[in-house]
């Protein structure tokens, strides 16, 4: 190749270059250009954008589609996630309810040990007043019994002392004129 130098205006120095050219005519610009409007007519005529336009379709359509299938699947756990917040709920509110009954069933076996413990210190205190009660009476008859057999043997110490047949007939007739009366 051949060194040639191009004196620029300011006076520096450029070296020249070839440009490629068909025919002098069209440089390097007209040529790409040209080859770029070839390539689109060719494209054009084979339906390259069509196609283009086909897969991006295809494509748009599998993304609307696999968000269709996302969104399902969204509200499906939205679905089970609410359900199993109501059984969760209801599963509470019914320990809670148990609860409660666990709480009364205890107030009342409470009560109720109250109740029987109170009413067996009652039996207890009824069950001892009548053995004193018991015991009592049974003093009282002793000391009636001792009493009885006391006087009967002091009537008779006295009567043995103080009456005689006479007395004893006295005695006997009054009875039976009583007797009469009645």
């Amino acid at each position: 190749m051949s060194d040639s130098l191009i004196i620029l205006a300011d006076g520096a120095e450029a070296a020249a270059y070839a440009k490629p050219a068909i025919a002098g005519i069209f440089d390097s610009t007209v040529i790409v250009s040209i080859a770029m409007m070839v390539l689109v007519g060719i494209m054009v005529w084979k339906k390259v954008p069509a196609m283009i336009g086909g897969i991006l379709d295809s494509r748009i359509a599998q993304i609307r589609a696999q968000l269709d299938e996302a969104a399902a699947l969204r509200a499906d756990a939205e679905a089970l996630r609410s359900e199993y917040q109501a059984k969760l709920a209801a599963l509470d509110a019914e320990a809670a309810a148990m609860r409660e009954r666990a709480e009364g069933e205890a107030a009342q076996l409470v009560a109720k040990a109250k109740e029987d413990a109170t009413a067996l210190v009652a039996r207890r205190k009824r069950m001892a007043e009548d053995r004193i009660a018991a015991a009592e009476r049974s003093a009282v008859a002793e000391v009636r019994e001792a009493a009885s057999k006391a006087s009967i043997a002091a009537a008779r110490t006295l009567i043995a002392e103080r009456h005689d047949g006479k007395a004893d007939k006295s005695l006997v007739e009054r009875a039976i004129s009583d007797l009469g009366r009645l």
